[in-house]
């Protein structure tokens, strides 16, 4: 497993380049699609949307885009009534991408990613971060509960698309 470790060549930033963030998007996709979970149809329009209302953080490494999340305050998925105990302040994270070949060479950039929005989450005073993610892709499920997302409700199916929906306490 190659570490990623911060220094030299690594840097966040709130991305300006929805072209760049939406190919890490679908390239990241792509290679996660299984028979039982197909990558899904991104709409290039909301990624402009994000990405002009500064919503998107972009890892880089050398310059070049590697990872990328979301976080932001209005929900961009429905979870049904009552899914969620109540919070003040919820974010929500979403849209995390890693480029296919860090996740080949097992580098940890989708746990680099959730701390970075938890920590922005904080920051900003969210109480809650709330996440939307498909459990058929379970080292993402995986990954959301050992970083302290809690499931909450049971797994949906809409729209052919299967969903659980997870949150961590920040305070």
């Amino acid at each position: 497993m190659e570490r990623a470790s911060p220094g030299a060549g690594w840097s966040w930033e709130t991305s300006s380049d929805a072209a760049e963030v939406h190919a890490l998007l679908c390239a990241c996709d792509a290679y996660q699609a299984t028979p039982c979970a197909a990558a899904p149809l991104r709409n290039p329009v909301t990624t402009e949307r994000r990405v002009a209302e500064g919503a998107v953080q972009v890892l880089r490494h050398d310059g070049r885009a590697v990872a990328t999340f979301t976080l932001s305050w209005d929900a961009p998925f429905s979870a049904p009534p009552g899914t969620f105990p109540s919070a003040t302040k919820p974010a929500h994270l979403g849209r995390l991408a890693v480029l296919p070949e860090w996740l080949e060479r097992g580098a940890l950039l989708g746990v680099r990613c959730v701390r970075r929005a938890l920590d922005l989450a904080r920051q900003a005073g969210a109480d809650v971060v709330r996440s939307e993610a498909n459990p058929d892709l379970s080292r993402v499920v995986a990954m959301l509960r050992q970083l302290g997302f809690e499931e909450h409700g049971a797994a949906q199916s809409q729209d052919g698309r299967r969903r659980v929906y997870l949150q961590k306490r920040l305070r």
